[in-house]
């Protein structure tokens, strides 16, 4: 990467001068004689290190620091003046300038002033743009679909992002719930704290009391040392808790004390620690069916369910099954250097037409594996797995003449578009035969 600097004077003499002295140090030279030529070259071009004349024909080179700033956050700004005041220098700095200097100091001193800008601004870059991909790979805008009940899910997490609010995210396994609370954290006021995940269902009660709230040494057999636990971890962040319905419901209570009074204590300890963190929980049960049969209790349900987010299954959003397997075919073409660019219109049908019980992740896998057995460019319907071509109601084989008849009057509609009174001419049945074979085979 070039290390590039600005110059902006209009003492065009000078500024040649100093331009020719910062090149043979192997730097990239832009040279501006306004505030607003400099402004438009800043926009155009890579910028690392910006050197200004306070007294320019249009701004004030103090001044003029901010606007830089807000442009390229990561440029550092040198001020240069023929006469230096002490409030103009205080200023400078206070506007983010990385220092304030007098025109005639030596080269000594420039050179070693840029460089170490330079330094700074890079290290700079290079964390600006670590922060701008993580916000961009937590942005909502990663949320693949747009049907009305993703649009309606996505509205209401944006919303609650803004907050500080517990956020109960429901729906079947495989929808995204992970997605969102990632995307409600990085677009939240601790974005800049730790996002921390668990997933309830991997731990027995001990396991989980020790991670969530974490143990002394000697607790129980096997605590070594002390541990800390994702409580401490989460601190000032967000605390995900996956799959919330199948904590036991002992740990349940000392779950509640934390979210009522941000107090918890360590297993094997008798201190209490405080801790804030923003809670996001999730499941795929029904957490009321739970709460009658003593699985969970009411108040926990309460505490969690403040803001409630349910997210559609795949099933709800047919029209969006096309987008995510181009996503994933973009994305698994990638990974294996593969130019696979298609998919066929029977590959597709029979995507949209299929239960997907796993959701997004299933279809994710599914994909994955017809790019894998993909000699072309195009996925086609026979890299389906075989269950794609079975009625998933009922016993039938795939080579049961069921099956075929099914499968024969599918294609048929799909040619038609959905013109039943077409399909049947074609068929060379009754509309009333078509009908029935339609409900008899759950083709709508």
């Amino acid at each position: 990467m070039q290390n590039n600097i600005l110059i902006i004077d209009d003492e065009k003499k000078l500024s040649g001068l100093l331009a020719r002295i910062i090149e043979l140090e192997g730097y990239h030279v832009w040279q501006s004689h306004t505030g607003r030529e400099g402004l438009k070259v800043l926009s155009a071009e890579d910028i690392h290190v910006v050197i200004s004349d306070v007294k320019l024909p249009d701004v004030n080179g103090v001044e003029l620091v901010k606007s830089i700033k807000e442009k390229k956050p990561y440029a550092e700004v040198i001020n240069l003046t023929a006469f230096g005041t002490i409030q103009d220098g205080v200023a400078a700095i206070k506007n983010g300038a990385f220092d304030y200097i007098t025109k005639g100091d030596d080269n000594d001193r420039i050179l070693p002033l840029i460089a170490r800008a330079m330094d700074k601004a890079l290290l700079q870059l290079k964390l600006y743009r670590l922060e701008n991909k993580i916000h961009r790979q937590f942005s909502f805008d990663v949320i693949i679909g747009g049907t009305k009940p993703i649009k309606y899910a996505i509205g209401l997490a944006k919303k609650v992002s803004d907050t500080d609010t517990t956020v109960l995210l429901l729906g079947e396994t495989g929808t995204g719930k992970e997605v969102f609370a990632q995307a409600i954290h990085h677009n939240g006021p601790r974005k800049n704290q730790n996002f921390v995940a668990v997933n309830c269902s991997s731990f027995g009660k001990e396991l989980l009391e020790s991670e969530l709230f974490g143990h002394t040494a000697g607790a129980f057999t096997g605590a070594m040392k002390d541990k800390k636990g994702l409580f401490e971890e989460a601190n000032g962040g967000t605390l995900f808790l996956d799959e919330i319905g199948e904590m036991n419901i002992e740990l349940q209570a000392n779950l509640l004390r934390v979210i009522e009074t941000g107090e918890f204590i360590k297993v094997g300890d008798t201190k209490t620690l405080r801790t804030n963190v923003r809670i996001i929980a999730a499941t795929n049960k029904n957490l009321d069916d739970s709460i009658g049969k003593g699985l969970f209790r009411a108040d926990l349900f309460y505490r969690l369910s403040v803001f409630q987010i349910v997210l559609p299954s795949l099933n709800e959003r047919k029209e969006d099954i096309k987008l995510f397997a181009l996503h994933y075919l973009k994305e698994f073409a990638a990974k294996t250097n593969r130019k696979i660019d298609q998919m066929e219109p029977d590959f597709i049908r029979l995507l949209e037409n299929h239960q997907w019980k796993g959701n997004v992740r299933e279809l994710k896998n599914v994909i994955e594996r017809a790019v894998i057995l993909c000699e072309g460019e195009s996925l086609k319907a026979d890299m389906l797995p075989l269950d794609f071509y079975i009625d998933q109601d009922s016993s039938q084989t795939p080579f049961s003449l069921a099956t075929i008849e099914k499968n024969h009057i599918q294609k048929v509609l799909h040619y038609t578009k959905g013109n039943k009174t077409e399909a049947a001419h074609l068929l060379d049945i009754g509309v009333t035969t078509l009908y029935r074979k339609i409900e008899e085979y759950h083709l709508e």
